[in-house]
């Protein structure tokens, strides 16, 4: 029987396994799917664990899209263009690092019928995941893209790969058009930001990557102001489908049943 991961520091979180399994079950492969928590001293292991066949394929979550880089024979050209990897597999003897998160974003927006042509976002974070954000809303045309973070610097480091998105001091809140939170804050209940948007306007799109809990409080704070809200289960279930498909060549079916599956 075949292996695969979803690796993560923390990963009790995730929801991939219930996915992937439904899926491996559906489509009668004999296969299994678990989470498992690493730290960065673990990336060397399970690189060799993938050489050897003994796992067959990984997800990559937070906080290593970008620490299990220097482990890999080759990249992607999503993964190349965010240097950032969510999904592992073998292919003639090389470890593949390779990006569904660009297409799990992109997807996740289309299907709800939310716009970014000519908008601007504002992006809260810039962790792992973001460069796969700014890179989809780039090719969805947003006109601005703007990004703060608690650490600024870490935020200009992303100019290094996009050099036409700005970048504001943590607490600043710019008339924008969409807010995606991609920091791990709502992961906690008890989490909140301390960012005012009480000048946001209404009928704006508050994003968030979480999908567990559904409801995060930058949601909650986005609704009450009258904006649109959306969480990160339909990103989630994308990127799933596009690393299931890259690993057993078939594309799983998005229908009400996996929607429901993640809602139990």
């Amino acid at each position: 029987m075949k292996k695969y991961l979803v690796i993560g520091n923390p990963i009790n979180h995730s929801l991939s396994p219930k996915l992937h399994n439904y899926w491996l079950k559906i489509h009668k492969i004999n296969a299994i799917y678990e989470k498992k928590k690493l730290n960065e001293v673990d990336l060397k292991h399970l690189i060799l664990q993938i050489q050897e066949g003994k796992i067959s394929g990984a997800n990559v979550t937070v906080p290593f899209k970008n620490k299990i880089i220097p482990f890999l024979d080759e990249l992607s050209a999503g993964a190349k263009n965010t240097h950032s990897v969510n999904t592992i597999y073998l292919s003639d003897n090389k470890i593949i690092g390779h990006n569904t998160d660009i297409d799990g974003f992109e997807s996740s927006i289309k299907v709800a019928k939310h716009y970014v042509k000519n908008k601007k976002a504002l992006i809260l974070g810039s962790g792992g995941v973001v460069p796969s954000i700014i890179f989809a809303l780039h090719k969805m045309d947003a006109s601005e893209i703007i990004v703060t973070n608690r650490t600024k610097n870490k935020a200009e480091n992303l100019k290094k790969l996009f050099k036409n998105i700005s970048i504001v001091n943590w607490g600043v809140v710019p008339d924008v058009d969409i807010i995606i939170n991609a920091t791990s804050l709502g992961l906690n209940k008890d989490d909140n930001f301390d960012l005012n948007f009480a000048n946001i306007g209404k009928n704006k799109l508050f994003y968030d990557l979480i999908y567990n809990p559904s409801q995060t409080n930058f949601l909650k704070l986005g609704e009450k102001l009258g904006n649109k809200t959306e969480n990160g289960k339909m990103m989630f279930v994308y990127q799933a489908q596009k690393s299931f498909e890259k690993w057993h060549k078939v594309l799983p079916e998005v229908n009400k049943e996996v929607r429901d599956l993640l809602d139990d």
